[in-house]
């Protein structure tokens, strides 16, 4: 996702996608380490989602 969909979020939203990313997260690392995992650059594009998430999401505290 994009920082300006994250942004379009409202904070409920966004901390319910921050559990969802790390779930996710979580999912892809075990596939990896049963040597599941076809795409391996599926974990660092969810890290990025994450740290975008949260990046809004501190935005939106702080105003």
């Amino acid at each position: 996702m994009k920082a300006n969909e994250f942004s379009a979020m409202s904070v409920d939203q966004l901390t319910a996608k921050v559990a969802e990313l790390k779930k996710e997260l979580f999912n892809l690392r075990f596939q990896l380490a049963t040597g599941q995992l076809q795409n391996t650059m599926q974990i660092n594009a969810v890290k990025r989602d994450i740290a975008r998430a949260k990046t809004v999401l501190r935005q939106k505290e702080q105003a």
